[in-house]
């Protein structure tokens, strides 16, 4: 489900766009067309009455965005699902402000560029409002639209920007139109054309607006029929789409990645190289990539969105995101922590100051006072210098006590202005240990930084093992399986050959029992032909044959001793063929 600070950053690029005269406040006729949009777009049932009923004391004049805000919350935001498209969302909020804002004959990227580079301000701003882009988050942007065109980073000519971005604005960041006109105007993108331009952008908006962590052509095995076919695949946060080419037009399928989907690499065969699959609850999948490079890219990335989808965390791109205002808060804390301490060392040191010169009035105010009493002295010794010659002694050795408290006084002073010094060289030596504490904060960053990294690079060595271990089970499972497969054949071929024999051996005595019957039915007609012939021998010759003329068939009459013979000469052939067939076995 969308979140609602998402989607309340195109409705205040949209809201502001009908604030023509920049006072806060839209008419209720425009908020009426806003809403309906919004309700259209999200695929919210619109409910006119709602809006006249929230401002129903307020008929006459312009609404302020206090009063529509309660009411897009509740009756938009509140209900809006995950069934609308977000990027037609974004569409009709930048059709409503782009044309207010944005002078797009003096850019030299189109319209849908534009969009684009809106839509990821949108992604990187901040969640205050106005909504505006910080320097970290533009950096970031203009790396990765500078890589994606195939360029090199100029750090030096980005620090000069950001420091004039910083004595131009408090906040050292960006409306969304002043970053589209940074980008148009290719202030750190030039001598690049406006199609490699366009294409980084492209790049970019897919992989932090769509989610889109890897893209490319790979071979497809098919599912029914078990053909190669070449396809763009497309690898979202939890989704594996596959389209017939890179132009999106003819979708052919998703691949659901879920906590018990897996991808491993496959051995070369069927003439096939590269081989991996991508094994989900319902079905597998077999790809085939152009080389190793582009194989074990395609792994890592799947393995690193299964991680994710495990971990239940958020794409990459926001989770970094998150992080970088995490830390943008911690370093603001920290600042704040130090402007704090650093206000009451100045308190201190201040307070310090006041009472120096409390002291140091005092002590003015004492020496002025000794200076008025030793005038009054000398002009009381200089009166009655000669009534008072006997006192003389006495006020000499007075004058002498008072030197002496001048002097401690003068030594005091200088005592405690050494006592000032030491204050100073403790603040400035407060200063060098305050320095050396946020270097050392920042090396104990770096530290973290580099342990996780290598954490993470743990992570992942402990899973290829584990899928090592794994491979190697299944491998020993299937050898086991190899094993008593060709045990069990072994015993069938055996059992089969002692049936062979078996069955060989009842042959041979169903051979050998037709072999007697042959021979004894042979014996049987041998008698039976010779008892025959007697009997014709005898009738011819005592009797003799009488047989009279009777039509017959055209053909050659074959005789038996019974007559004319019941089957035809080629029902005798096939007989004679059968009989020597069953003798030559016989024989054999």
């Amino acid at each position: 489900m969308w979140k609602s600070d998402e989607l309340l950053k195109p409705i205040w690029h949209a809201f502001s766009a009908l604030d023509v005269d920049k006072s806060g406040k839209v008419s209720k006729s425009q908020l009426k067309v806003l809403s309906y949009n919004l309700c259209t777009v999200m695929n919210i049932p619109h409910d006119p009455v709602s809006l006249e009923e929230h401002f129903k004391d307020d008929d006459r004049g312009p609404v302020s965005n206090q009063g529509y805000m309660p009411y897009l919350k509740r009756f938009i935001l509140e209900k809006a699902r995950d069934n609308f498209d977000m990027q037609e969302f974004n569409k009709m909020c930048w059709t409503l402000s782009y044309k207010k804002n944005m002078n797009s004959r003096s850019l030299l990227i189109s319209n849908e560029d534009a969009f684009k580079v809106w839509c990821i301000f949108n992604f990187l701003c901040e969640d205050a409002y106005p909504l505006a882009i910080l320097a970290e988050e533009i950096e970031y942007l203009l790396r990765k639209l500078l890589e994606a065109m195939g360029s090199s980073w100029n750090q030096d000519r980005f620090a000069e920007y950001k420091l004039q971005l910083s004595l131009q604005r408090n906040n050292g960041g960006l409306s969304a139109w002043e970053l589209i006109n940074l980008v148009g105007m290719a202030h750190f993108s030039k001598g690049m054309n406006r199609h490699t331009v366009s294409m980084g952008i492209t790049q970019v908006y897919q992989e932090l607006i769509l989610d889109v962590l890897k893209q490319g052509y790979v071979m497809k095995k098919g599912h029914k029929m078990k053909i190669w076919s070449e396809r763009w695949f497309i690898l979202r946060s939890n989704t594996l789409s596959y389209y017939l080419s890179e132009d999106l037009v003819d979708k052919r399928g998703d691949v659901v990645l879920d906590q018990n989907s897996s991808v491993e690499s496959l051995p070369d065969r069927e003439g096939k190289k590269c081989l991996f699959v991508v094994r989900c609850a319902d079905r597998i999948f077999e790809l085939c990539a152009t080389d190793k490079k582009r194989k074990q890219e395609w792994i890592q990335a799947l393995q690193t969105c299964l991680q994710q989808v495990r971990l239940g965390l958020l794409s990459p791109h926001r989770e970094a995101r998150l992080r970088r205002q995490e830390l943008r808060q911690k370093h603001t804390v920290e600042e704040e922590e130090l402007t704090e301490r650093l206000r009451q060392l100045q308190a201190t040191n201040e307070n310090k100051q006041i009472e120096l010169e409390v002291m140091r009035k005092k002590l003015e105010e004492a020496a002025a006072i000794a200076a008025v009493e030793e005038e009054r002295r000398k002009q009381t010794q200089t009166d009655l210098q000669d009534r008072y010659m006997l006192d003389l002694a006495r006020e000499k050795m007075e004058r002498e006590q008072m030197e002496q408290q001048v002097a401690q006084k003068t030594s005091e002073l200088d005592q405690y202005l050494q006592r000032v010094g030491e204050l100073e060289d403790m603040y400035k030596r407060l200063q060098g240990a305050l320095d050396q504490q946020r270097t050392a904060k920042e090396e104990e960053e770096a530290m973290r930084g580099r342990q996780a990294r290598l954490l993470a690079e743990e992570a992942g060595k402990r899973v290829e093992l584990e899928q090592l271990h794994l491979q190697q089970q299944r491998a020993m499972c299937q050898v086991q399986a190899e094993k008593q497969e060709l045990v069990e054949e072994r015993q069938a071929q055996e059992r089969a050959l002692e049936a062979a024999t078996l069955q060989l051996q009842t042959l041979e005595e169903e051979r050998q029992g037709a072999l007697e019957q042959y021979q004894e039915v042979t014996k049987k007609l041998t008698l039976a032909a010779n008892k025959t012939k007697k009997w014709k021998t005898r009738v011819a010759e005592h009797e003799g044959l009488v047989r009279l003329i009777q039509p017959g068939h055209k053909g050659p009459q074959i005789m038996t001793n019974w007559g004319p013979a019941s089957f035809t000469d080629a029902e005798l052939e096939l007989r004679k063929k059968s009989w020597q067939e069953k003798k030559n076995q016989g024989v054999h």
